[in-house]
């Protein structure tokens, strides 16, 4: 019997993992008994980080699950605390929910344009431009998470269709047959086609890649760009136009960088980006865009127009934020379905199942922050960072609020710093110009330095923790290596415009 409950916890993970999260409940009472509760809380959120980085060996809502409801029980957080977090969090869970689920209702259009796209576009260095230039100007007015969302349904899409050619033994024309099966394991592919898989699957890590630092440099620019935008904008008292006029002296030059950054890496093959987009699989790819324009029937056609015209209502109402995001998505799901003829329970459920695991993290996460408030783990640095003056006190604003986002949570970081600013300016301790300053710092520093790992920023733990990560064996550590060039020239161009132009 013990040999069987120790085989079901955490199901196939490697033993080796289930004992070190054992360890970690086991250790995390006596550093709380020894340590206090400040040292016990910066240990839970290492060990925390550590789930997400182990991501492909398990999924982390169980193992971080764990570790939080540890939290709750040692009274680190409290109940009412997490309920106030993910009260704070709602806005995005709801995206999660309807809006994730909306794409899912847009695939076929997506994939079709994204497939004309990409057998059009031969050179690898434009492609990568143009879908990290895409991610830049859709996360200015749209969330990230959809933009991201989007990015994802196009990868898995490629990696399927391919996927499905390369494990059966069919002709190449048949290949759009098996767009919409499951997945075969890798098992099943056929010898001649392994490595061409595997160059594919590089090729698509980079794409997903620059889309998603795509997000990060575009949404630093406007208002609605990223939520802790808002926040504070609002503290501010700017407006959209004000909001990105005061922000453009750091977040431009950071654009034209992080652009140039993706067509450097890129062209050179560093990071692990630069793999050329196999022969064989373009020209599959081509069969597939060609086969199903030959093989469309009028109802394949009318869906086709549908989606389109869903599409461009959601952007609409996504740039004019007629409502929030998540009700928009659930306005896409209504319109898309019920104009597609999809009616039926059982398909509208499978929408769903991409985003649930990991609304259900996301709420995991929210305990995680609720603990750093409540042991108020981060006050040190903000009291430090108070201490000093001038450009020194802005550029250790935008670093400090980096290093913190990257580990925790912007909005939570940028709630704490843009307050702290708040209070310092009432008090009389700085000036209007002192306090724009600061803001900026806040705001770039929340967005930009926080690409070092991919709890920093949503999209990037939605990207890890999505169906396409470990279709394309993107983990985390790999996703580190690959945003750290974007790392070190934007954070490095975002702090020399704070201290030299701000």
């Amino acid at each position: 019997m013990a040999s069987a409950f120790a085989h079901n916890f955490l199901g196939s993970a490697p033993r080796s993992y289930k004992l070190t999260i054992v360890a970690f409940l086991l250790v995390n009472p006596v550093v709380l008994a020894l340590a206090g509760p400040v040292v016990a809380g910066w240990v839970l959120l290492a060990q925390f980080i550590y789930t997400l980085a182990m991501s492909l060996r398990c999924y982390p809502l169980q193992p971080g699950g764990l570790l939080a409801l540890e939290a709750l029980a040692l009274g680190l957080v409290t109940p009412a605390e997490v309920y106030a977090e993910v009260t704070t969090g709602f806005p995005v869970i709801l995206l999660l929910i309807f809006m994730v689920a909306g794409i899912y209702f847009l695939k076929d259009l997506l994939l079709f344009l994204f497939s004309r796209l990409l057998v059009r576009v031969e050179s690898e260095v434009a492609l990568a431009f143009l879908f990290c230039l895409a991610g830049a100007v859709l996360s200015a007015f749209l969330d990230a998470l959809t933009v991201i969302a989007v990015v994802i349904t196009v990868a898995v899409g490629f990696h399927g269709v391919y996927h499905r050619y390369a494990s059966r033994r069919i002709e190449r024309e048949d290949a759009a047959a098996y767009a919409l099966g499951d997945l075969d394991g890798d098992e099943a592919v056929r010898a001649e086609h392994r490595e061409d898989l595997e160059q594919f699957r590089a090729f698509l890590r980079g794409l997903l890649m620059h889309a998603a630092v795509g997000t990060m440099l575009g949404g630093v620019t406007t208002l609605v760009g990223e939520p802790q935008n808002l926040l504070v904008a609002k503290e501010a008292g700017w407006d959209f136009v004000e909001f990105f006029h005061v922000m453009s002296p750091v977040t431009m030059p950071v654009l034209v960088v992080g652009l140039l950054t993706c067509v450097v890496v890129e062209k050179l093959g560093w990071f692990g980006y630069g793999t050329p987009l196999p022969a064989g699989v373009r020209e599959v790819l081509r069969e597939f865009s060609d086969d199903e324009m030959r093989r469309a029937t009028a109802q394949h056609r009318a869906a086709l127009v549908v989606q389109g015209v869903v599409a461009v209502l959601l952007l609409a109402a996504l740039a004019l934020h007629v409502a929030e995001v998540g009700i928009i998505g659930l306005m896409v799901i209504v319109l898309a379905t019920a104009f597609t003829g999809v009616v039926d329970e059982h398909r509208l459920g499978k929408a769903f199942e991409a985003a649930l695991p990991f609304t259900a993290l996301l709420v995991v996460f929210f305990v995680i922050v609720g603990e750093i408030h409540h042991q108020h783990l981060f006050d040190p640095i903000v009291h430090w960072v108070l201490t000093l003056d001038g450009k020194a006190q802005a550029a250790a604003f935008y670093l400090a609020n980096g290093a913190l986002s990257a580990i925790s949570d912007n909005v939570f970081v940028a709630s704490i710093y843009i307050g702290e600013i708040k209070k310092a300016f009432a008090a009389g301790l700085i000036d209007r110009a002192q306090f724009d300053a600061l803001a900026v710092a806040v705001n770039t520093g929340t967005n930009i330095p926080s690409i070092a790992t991919p709890n920093g920023q949503a999209a990037f733990l939605f990207l890890l923790t999505s169906a396409v990560a470990p279709l394309v064996r993107l983990s985390y550590g790999r996703m580190c290596w690959m945003a750290l060039p974007y790392l070190l020239t934007t954070t490095s161009v975002g702090l020399a415009a704070i201290w030299w132009w701000l």
